[in-house]
C-alpha cells in the first residue's frame, strides 16, 4: 500500500483540500480520504488532479507534425494535407511505427494525459499486401503504450471504399484495406495477448461513412457485437457532408443514426458540421462527441456547434488526433476560444443556463466523455478507478498561491505549457518532475525513426 497526501485535490465532489489517498497494490485507488491529516511529508503534494483522457489518436501522423505548414497551392485544405499524410503512411514500417507511438504516448504522459484511444488504420505492408499476422500494426501500438506506461484502447478500424459511390481504394490506400472478418479478428487476437493487462482495452474503428458502407458497418458490428467503445469519423468536412447528401440523399449523422442507430457505445469524431436536428440526435443518444480542437484548427475543418449541444446535455471528450501538439490544456483552450471569436462573447464553454468556472467545467466533463468513449468504467481520484493523476507543477501556474477552480483556469488560460510535475498511471509513476524514466531511449529511437522517414 502507498499513500500519498494533497493539500488539494479535484475529486469526483468537486475541490477538497487535505486529502490522503491510499493505493493499492493492483494499482487502483484503495481510499481517497478529504479533510485528514498529512503523516508524511515527503509523499505530499500542493495540487492533484485527475490525469486527462485523448479520446482520438493517430499515432503515426506524430511523425510529420510541423511539416504541413508550408502553402502550396491557393486553395490549401483538409484534402491537400490529406495527400501529404498518405506519402507518411505509405512509407512507415511497423519498428518505425512503434517507436513513433512510444516517443508520442510518453509525450502525452508528460503533459498530462494517461489513456489515449488509438483509432488505428494502417494495417497491411507498405506494397498493400496483408501480413502474415493481421495484428502486427496494432500490436505494435499496444506494445508502445506498456513499454511508455500509458493506458490504450486499441480501435482497429475498417476502411474499405474510397467514397460514398463505393469506389475501390485507390494505390495510396491499399495499406488501409480490411474487412469486417479481418477487423474482428485483429481486435480478438490483441484482446486475448493482453489480457491481464489493465492498460489495454479494445474497441472498433469505422474509418468514416464515405470509407465503410452500410452493409460491411453492419457486419462488422454483428460479428463484434460485444465489442464498445465503437469509433467513427464523420462530418468532419462540408465536402463529405455535400457528398453524403448526393449519395443517399441524407446527412451523415442522420443517415449513420437512420440505418445502423447510435448509442453510448458511440463516439463521432470530429462531428463538425450538424444540422439542429442531428445536434439533438447525438446529444439524446448518449454518444460522446469526439473533439478534436487543435487539429481541427490545423486542417480548418470549422467550429463544432457546441453550445447548442451542450445545452442538451449532450457529452464530449478531446483528442489529440493528428497529434501536431500534445496538450489537453491547449485543447480545452483552442475550444473555448474558438467558440468566442465566433459568437464574440467571452465565457462561452458551460450550458447557458448555468454560471460557474469555465476551466473546470471543461476538464471534468471532457473526462467524462473521454472515459466513456475509451470503455472505461470509471476514472478519477475514486475508489476502485485504476491510480491515475497528475501532480501540477504550481510554479508554472499564472500566480502564486491558487485555490480550487482558479487551478485549472490558470493551467488552461494563463500556461505558457502544460503545468505538469508528476503524472502516475496504474500507481506507477511514469513521469517525475517532467521526465520518464526511459526518456532519452525513446527518444533516440524516435529521432531515428523520423530522420529516415523523412528521407524517404
Amino acid at each position: 500500500m502507498t499513500e500519498l497526501f494533497a493539500k488539494q485535490a479535484l475529486l469526483p465532489q468537486g475541490w477538497c483540500h487535505n486529502v490522503r489517498i491510499i493505493l493499492g497494490e493492483d494499482g487502483r485507488f484503495a481510499s481517497v480520504s478529504p479533510a485528514t491529516r498529512s503523516h508524511r511529508n515527503e509523499n505530499c503534494h500542493d495540487i492533484i488532479v485527475p490525469a486527462q483522457i485523448s479520446l482520438h489518436s493517430h499515432a503515426f501522423q506524430r511523425a510529420m507534425a510541423g511539416l504541413t505548414e508550408e502553402r502550396k497551392n491557393p486553395d490549401d485544405t483538409f484534402w491537400t494535407w490529406r495527400t501529404l499524410m498518405y506519402q507518411l503512411a505509405h512509407h512507415i514500417t511497423p519498428e518505425q511505427l512503434q517507436d513513433v507511438a512510444s516517443f508520442l504516448y510518453m509525450q502525452m504522459l508528460q503533459s498530462g494525459y494517461t489513456q489515449v484511444a488509438e483509432f488505428h488504420y494502417l494495417h497491411n505492408e507498405t506494397d498493400g499486401r496483408p501480413y502474415a499476422d493481421p495484428a502486427e500494426m496494432s500490436g505494435r501500438l499496444a506494445a508502445s503504450a506498456v513499454d511508455a506506461g500509458i493506458g490504450i484502447t486499441l480501435l482497429p478500424t475498417l476502411y474499405a471504399q474510397a467514397g460514398f459511390n463505393g469506389l475501390p481504394l485507390r494505390d495510396a490506400q491499399k495499406r488501409f484495406a480490411t474487412t469486417p472478418d479481418r477487423i474482428a479478428r485483429i481486435a480478438d487476437d490483441v484482446r486475448t495477448k493482453w489480457a491481464g493487462s489493465d492498460l489495454v482495452k479494445v474497441g472498433v474503428g469505422l474509418h468514416s461513412l464515405r470509407a465503410v458502407d452500410i452493409a460491411d458497418a453492419t457486419e462488422l458490428l454483428d460479428i463484434s457485437d460485444r465489442l464498445a467503445p465503437i469509433h467513427i469519423h464523420i462530418a468532419e468536412q462540408q465536402r463529405e457532408v455535400d457528398e453524403c447528401l448526393d449519395v443517399t440523399g441524407m446527412r451523415p449523422v442522420d443517415y449513420l443514426s437512420d440505418r445502423i442507430g447510435i448509442d453510448a457505445r458511440w463516439c463521432l469524431v470530429h462531428a463538425t458540421h450538424l444540422s439542429e436536428r442531428e445536434v439533438t440526435t447525438i446529444a439524446r443518444s448518449g454518444a460522446v462527441a469526439g473533439l478534436c480542437p487543435i487539429t481541427e484548427a490545423n486542417l480548418g475543418d470549422g467550429i463544432f456547434p457546441f453550445e447548442d449541444y451542450i445545452d442538451q446535455d449532450g457529452r464530449f471528450g478531446v483528442g489529440t488526433d493528428s497529434n501536431v501538439l500534445i496538450s489537453p490544456w491547449e485543447e480545452l483552450r483552442v475550444l473555448e476560444y474558438g467558440l468566442r471569436l465566433t459568437r464574440q462573447k467571452r465565457c462561452v464553454g458551460r450550458p447557458t443556463s448555468t454560471k460557474g468556472p469555465i476551466g473546470t467545467w471543461l476538464y471534468e466533463q471532457s473526462l467524462r466523455g473521454g472515459a466513456q468513449a475509451c470503455g472505461l468504467s470509471s476514472w478519477g481520484i475514486t475508489p476502485g478507478a485504476r491510480a491515475d493523476l497528475c501532480v501540477l507543477d504550481s510554479n508554472a501556474l499564472s500566480l502564486p498561491h491558487l485555490q480550487g477552480d482558479n487551478v485549472i483556469n490558470s493551467a488552461i488560460f494563463a500556461a505558457s505549457r502544460p503545468p505538469v510535475r508528476h503524472v502516475m498511471c496504474a500507481g506507477k509513476w511514469q513521469i517525475v518532475d517532467g521526465h520518464h524514466a526511459d526518456e532519452a531511449r525513446i527518444t533516440t529511437a524516435f529521432h531515428k525513426a523520423v530522420r529516415t522517414l523523412v528521407n524517404s
